[in-house]
């Protein structure tokens, strides 16, 4: 029978704005179970000029040196046509701290959160990430803003993360010969603006739990050499070339990248709850037990030389 290996994380996000807003949360997982893997976060407010903070809980610590603002990759035209998938109309850099893209008949805003100035506070169990959104109105030319950043996703990293195996010796070596296809299940779920799983220090705020966020979209970015259980899935797509050629975060191979995307919406219950799971699966080959099958193999070929030989002289005696 094959090993098998089961991690889980349960993750806890929040998003809430202080304003009379209806937005959109996106978080897009760049799964690198060998490496690291990053999560990109955008938030879309529509009311945005009626607003007066983005608040977003990370359920880990993270610092501001480890976010990325992505959203100033988006000089690119083919970067921004493939994130946006329509033909867009950019104006990049138009002042200090935006930019601005129409797209499907409408024109938005993207804020570069990287040219003016936000907190990041760490908390007991995450981070706390806030962006004063009045001081931004001054330049801000359409009442629907994108706020787009990447940062290293821990939880993830904590998933994949390699476990030693305490065993003696003997159970070791029994399990390389015994099990050398390696049967790796990941398991991961994410839930947003749920108050059981967030800190005390998110969920005493009462602008948390006056938010009015509608709609939370999730998309995994996985290699195909992985089997993802996909029976919640809203759309399956191939990554654009152009995306994951030139988005790509850091050392992130871009062979065969599919993109999972879940939607759910509420229209009508304003104290809703956006739960995901999603689970991985790998088998794999044993490097340590192939290594073992050619020390075994190299040990019993030079053991019968050997033993070829000592027959040779006994018959010739």
């Amino acid at each position: 029978m094959p090993k098998k290996q089961r991690k889980f994380a349960d993750d806890g996000w929040a998003v809430w704005i202080d304003g009379d807003d209806v937005s959109t949360v996106y978080l897009n997982d760049w799964l690198n179970p060998k490496g690291i893997s990053y999560i990109d976060v955008a938030v879309r407010i529509r009311g945005v000029k009626a607003s007066k903070v983005l608040n977003v809980y990370v359920p880990f610590l993270v610092s501001r040196e480890e976010i990325e603002d992505v959203s100033l990759l988006f000089n690119n035209k083919s970067i921004v046509q493939a994130t946006f998938s329509a033909a867009c109309i950019i104006e990049y850099m138009k002042n200090e701290h935006t930019s601005e893209i129409a797209y499907n008949g409408k024109t938005v805003d993207i804020a570069h959160i990287s040219t003016f100035d936000y907190e990041v506070s760490a908390l007991s169990e995450g981070t706390h990430i806030k962006i004063d959104l009045e001081k931004l109105h001054p330049y801000l030319d359409n009442d629907e803003t994108y706020f787009i950043w990447r940062m290293p996703h821990k939880s993830l990293n904590e998933i994949f993360s390699p476990r030693a195996n305490m065993g003696s010796i003997m159970e070791r070596v029994r399990d390389l010969i015994t099990t050398p296809v390696i049967a790796e299940k990941y398991g991961y779920s994410v839930r947003i603006n749920e108050a059981r799983l967030l800190p005390d220090e998110i969920t005493k705020l009462g602008a948390f739990h006056r938010q009015k966020l509608k709609k939370a979209v999730v998309t995994l970015s996985v290699d195909e050499s992985y089997e993802l259980n996909d029976g919640g899935c809203y759309r399956i797509r191939r990554l654009e070339e152009n995306l994951y050629r030139e988005f790509l975060p850091k050392d992130y191979k871009c062979e065969d990248v599919i993109s999972y995307q879940w939607n759910q919406n509420r229209d009508y219950n304003l104290k809703g709850h956006f739960n995901f799971y999603y689970n991985v699966a790998k088998n794999s080959i044993s490097k340590g037990s192939m290594f073992l099958y050619l020390v075994l193999l190299t040990v019993i070929g030079v053991a019968g030389n050997l033993l070829a030989s000592l027959v040779e002289i006994l018959m010739g005696i």
